[in-house]
Order: C-alpha cells, then structure tokens, then sequence
C-alpha cells in the first residue's frame, strides 16, 4: 500500500520533481491524473507528464497534488 503525501508549498513541489516522484492529482474529489512527474510548475500551474507525448496541465488553485511513497 502506498502512501499519499500532500504537495503544498513550491518547497514540496521542487523536491518531489527532483526525485521524479509519482503523482496522484485530484479534482472536485476525483483523481483526473496518476503516476506521472512534474516536469514543471510554477505559482498557478503544474505540468504533469504520464507517458512519451502525454503531458496534462493543472491549475494549482483547483487541484490537490499528492505524492506516492511507498512503505
């Protein structure tokens, strides 16, 4: 079982691009993406890649970013 660890500062979004962490990202309590990485953010927008071509674009104010770790 894995565990999902919340994204909310620019500090956890950095670290969790830096170790090219997985995501879970959640809209209107429905996940809309999963196992990707950050490829980059900014203070409005995360880039989320989950394959080769497949990049998704998310706003930071409308979603919660979780990370997956496993135990």
């Amino acid at each position: 079982m894995a565990l999902n660890i919340r994204l909310l500062t620019d500090q956890d979004f950095e670290d969790a691009m830096q170790r090219q962490a997985r995501l879970r990202v959640f809209k209107n309590d429905h996940i809309v993406d999963s196992n990707g990485i950050i490829v980059r953010f900014d203070d409005r927008t995360v880039v989320i890649q989950s394959g080769v071509g497949d990049l998704a674009y998310h706003a930071r104010k409308d979603c919660e970013f979780f990370e997956l770790r496993k135990r």
